[in-house]
């Protein structure tokens, strides 16, 4: 019977999984990839098989193993699983296990196999070639299926082929491990998609005839989620109140109390509180939540009436409102009354401005990303009045609703030269004839 050749794969390990699955998962398995991949190619380290047989000293395939840069590979020898499991350490490369081996703790088991799988389970991150008698190809198969990297005939093997597998498993094992890390990596990045995706808002403006729309950008690279939060809500007396809101930082644990924050103005504000009164119970919630007493939120709340025409509102450290009108250009509401930021000062007062809308108008509450953002090559910030300029131009060329933002946070990003390092969201209210 002709000796069985290991088959090798058509792209080794470290030229596609391996590199792939160090840059999707990275950190420390980058660098466990790193380190594997110095190993497989013989840049310094030597490949390391550890020998499972009740006989290896008088085993005739262990001298003259070489590895692919012509370097002796180094042999450990165990009789049993007892001394294998004492001989496993971190440098061994590849696992030769004899199939007839009894079975751990001298059970009497039917399992031919039962050596195998306590050595997949001691030994989970390593190469295993499964060693069995001539002729027996169906337990050898078998052995590959149940996690052997591949198997070898006892009785036809010399010391050429036993080096050439062993390189061929290792690799194998590398790159069927950089698989599985790419799968899992994927899988959690697709889980924290869904996460971040439903903590987003759905406002619950049913009933109303004003126009929504939003546009976010977190400043965390990959994230659908940062620190800036807005939500809309429509109480049952026909107010609309919308809020739009900043927690300083840009991690995921400024995200989360952001969330926080959105969804326990969402249920002040569903239970009636409004104002001052809402302000005070929110900076309470940030003040239980935050991890750090340094962090702090800005606000922005409006609660429109239910006739459109007028609204209140308040401040918390964060920029003024713009709004536009028709025939008149666009401006921001008044910032005199403005409070503090939320989480600075203990006992804080945010007053309630009225404001007068009128019959037509759009209104725009946006996050300070919007208006930090740099303007060409310069340290210059593109301000309040940078964006009030850039939005009359818009609005002149008839740019309106999901359009209007689109364009705003389209162009400045472009006038940043690249991708603001903030987050960024932006609220639009309209109210048409």
């Amino acid at each position: 019977m002709p000796v069985p050749v290991p088959r090798q794969r058509a792209i080794p390990a470290v030229e596609s999984g391996q590199a792939q699955a160090a840059r999707a998962v990275g950190g420390p398995l980058k660098e466990e990839a790193h380190r594997d991949a110095t190993a497989v190619n013989g840049t310094g380290a030597t490949l390391t098989l550890l020998l499972i047989e009740d006989d290896p000293a008088g085993s005739p395939i262990v001298p003259d193993l070489l590895d692919s840069a012509g370097k002796p590979i180094r042999v450990r020898t165990a009789r049993n699983l007892t001394e294998a499991e004492r001989l496993l350490t971190d440098d061994v490369h590849c696992i030769l296990l004899d199939l007839a081996l009894p079975a751990p703790g001298g059970s009497g088991t039917d399992d031919e196999l039962a050596v195998l799988r306590h050595v997949l389970q001691l030994a989970p991150r390593h190469a295993v070639l499964a060693l069995t008698a001539s002729g027996d190809a169906e337990r050898g198969a078998e052995a590959v299926r149940v996690g052997a990297q591949d198997y070898l005939f006892r009785d036809e093997l010399d010391g050429r082929l036993l080096s050439r597998a062993i390189r061929y498993a290792v690799e194998r094992k590398r790159s069927d491990t950089a698989e599985r890390r790419l799968a899992e990596g994927k899988m959690r990045a697709q889980e924290n998609r869904r996460l971040e995706r439903g903590l987003l808002p759905t406002p619950l403006l049913e009933g109303s005839s004003l126009r929504f729309a939003a546009r976010y950008r977190p400043g965390r690279s990959r994230a659908l989620l940062g620190g800036d939060f807005y939500d809309a809500v429509r109480t049952p007396d026909g107010t609309v109140h919308a809020m739009i809101g900043d927690v300083c930082g840009h991690g995921p644990d400024e995200a989360a109390l952001g969330v926080e924050l959105r969804i326990a103005w969402r249920a002040l504000t569903l239970a009636g509180l409004c104002g001052d009164e809402l302000l005070n119970t929110m900076q309470q919630v940030l003040e239980h939540e935050r991890a750090d007493e340094e962090i702090f939120a800005t606000l922005c709340t409006v609660d429109i009436a239910p006739d459109g025409r007028r609204a209140g509102l308040c401040l918390a450290g964060h920029p003024a409102p713009l709004i536009a009108r028709p025939g008149r250009p666009a401006r921001l509401l008044p910032y005199e009354n403005n409070g503090p930021a939320l989480g600075l000062l203990p006992g804080a007062r945010w007053p309630r401005m009225q404001v007068e809308l009128g019959a037509e108008w759009s209104l725009m509450l946006y996050t300070d990303g919007l208006i930090e953002g740099r303007v060409g090559e310069g340290g210059e910030r593109l301000g309040q009045d940078g964006m009030l300029e850039m939005i009359r131009r818009q609005l002149s060329e008839g740019l309106r609703g999901e359009a209007l933002l689109r364009a705003a946070v389209s162009e400045v990003r472009d006038l940043n030269g690249g991708e603001l390092t903030d987050d960024v969201a932006v609220v639009l209210l309209d109210r048409t004839r």
